[in-house]
C-alpha cells in the first residue's frame, strides 16, 4: 500500500524520545493522538501541559492532542503509529491490541530487539502482526530527545523498503531544527541502533575505570569496525558505515552525557552493581537488555564480536570490569 500521506498520526509511548517525537510531529500536524499507559499519567500531564515525568520544561498545547490509555482507540483512530515504547514492554503493549494493523504505516523508533523473540522490531511487526514490509518503517540517527527539545539541530535517517513511504514519514519529521533522509536498510539501521547502545555501556564501563581519551578513540574505531562485521553478515547490501544513521549515532551515544546507556556503563565501571546501577538511574538502559539479546542472534551468525562479548561478560557472568577491558585492551590494535 502507498501512503499518499500520512492522515491522523498518533505516538505509543510515554517516555522522553516519546515526548520528543510529539514535539516533532506537531510541527506538521494539527493535532495528534498520543497512546499513554496510565491515567493518571495522562489528566496530569493534561494539568500541567507538559509530561510530568520526561522532560519537563517542554510545554505542549494539549487541546491539540488526544490522549487515551487505550491502545485499540489509539490505532483506529490513527493511520500512521510511531512506537516509541522501551523494547522490553513492546510485546506487553500490543497483548492488548485487537485492531488489525495491516492497512496502518507502522514506524518503529525503539532502539532495541523484542525480548524472546530474538528480531528486530520491525521483523516483529511483519510476523506476528502481518503488516507488509513496506508499510514498516524505522528512525535511526543521533537523536537525543534532551537535545530535541532545545530545538537543536538532529539529523533522522527514515528507513523504509518502500522508499515513497520512507519518504512521506520523512517528511513528516523534516522542520526547521529536524533533518531527514531516506534508506532502504530497514535491519541495518535497527540493529546498528542496538548495538551503538551496547558499545555506549563499553565506553561508559571503561570511562568508570578512568580509562583515557586514547583508549575512547580505539574503543570507537573498534565498534564500527564490529558492527559493519554484523550488519554484513546479517544483511549483506551497499551502505554506507560511516553515514550519520551508523557512525553517528555510535558516536553520540558512547561520548554524550545525554546517554543514559553510557552513564550506565560508568557507573558499572565505577563499581556499582548492575541492579544497584538500574535502581540510581531510575531509566531504562535499552543496552542492558540488548547485550543479551545480540549476545543470543550472534550464536546463529558467529561474528566475531569481542566487544559485545566482553560487555556480556561484565553485565550478565559478573566478571570484573577492570579484568575483562584488560582483556579487551589487549586484542585491540
Amino acid at each position: 500500500m502507498q501512503f499518499k500521506s500520512t492522515g491522523r498520526v498518533a505516538v505509543v509511548g510515554g517516555g522522553s524520545w516519546a515526548t520528543a517525537i510529539a514535539k516533532i510531529l506537531l510541527h506538521h500536524e494539527q493535532t495528534i493522538n498520543w497512546y499513554m499507559r496510565r491515567d493518571d499519567r495522562i489528566e496530569e500531564f493534561k494539568r500541567l501541559g507538559h509530561n510530568p515525568a520526561y522532560l519537563t520544561g517542554l510545554h505542549f498545547d494539549v487541546s491539540r492532542i488526544h490522549f487515551s490509555s487505550d491502545i485499540n482507540e489509539v490505532v483506529k483512530q490513527s493511520d500512521t503509529l510511531v512506537f516509541v515504547t522501551p523494547s522490553p514492554y513492546i510485546k506487553s503493549h500490543l497483548k492488548k491490541l485487537k485492531t488489525s494493523l495491516r492497512d496502518k504505516l507502522v514506524v518503529t523508533a525503539i532502539k532495541g530487539i523484542v525480548a524472546d523473540e530474538g528480531c528486530t522490531v520491525s521483523r516483529y511487526f511483519e510476523k506476528v502482526y502481518n503488516v507488509p514490509e513496506e508499510q514498516v518503517a524505522c528512525i535511526g540517527g543521533p537523536s537525543h530527545a534532551e537535545e530535541v527539545a532545545l530545538d537543536r539541530l538532529c539529523y533522522l535517517t527514515i528507513g523504509c523498503r518502500d522508499v515513497q513511504n520512507a519518504q512521506v514519514v520523512a517528511d513528516l519529521f523534516t522542520n526547521k531544527f529536524v533533518k531527514t533522509s531516506v534508506s532502504t536498510d530497514v535491519e541495518g539501521i535497527e540493529y546498528s541502533s542496538v548495538l551503538k547502545n551496547v558499545y555506549a555501556i563499553a565506553a561508559g564501563i571503561c570511562h568508570g575505570l578512568k580509562q583515557g581519551d586514547n583508549f575512547q578513540a580505539v574503543l570507537v574505531a573498534n565498534a564500527v569496525q564490529e558492527m559493519n562485521r554484523f550488519l554484513e553478515a546479517v544483511q549483506p547490501e551497499e551502505r554506507n558505515i560511516s553515514a550519520s544513521a551508523y557512525l553517528g549515532d555510535l558516536l553520540v551515544t558512547m561520548y554524550s552525557n545525554f546517554s543514559r546507556n553510557r552513564v550506565f556503563g560508568t557507573m558499572v565501571g565505577q563499581g556499582y552493581s548492575v541492579k544497584t546501577a538500574q535502581l540510581e538511574m531510575e531509566m531504562i538502559a535499552e543496552g542492558y537488555y540488548g547485550t543479551e539479546c545480540m549476545k543470543k542472534i550472534n550464536k546463529r551468525y558467529h561474528v566475531n564480536m569481542p566487544i559485545l562479548d566482553a560487555v556480556y561478560n561484565i553485565l550478565y557472568e559478573r566478571i570484573s570490569p577492570s579484568v575483562e577491558i584488560k582483556i579487551l585492551a589487549d586484542s585491540f590494535r
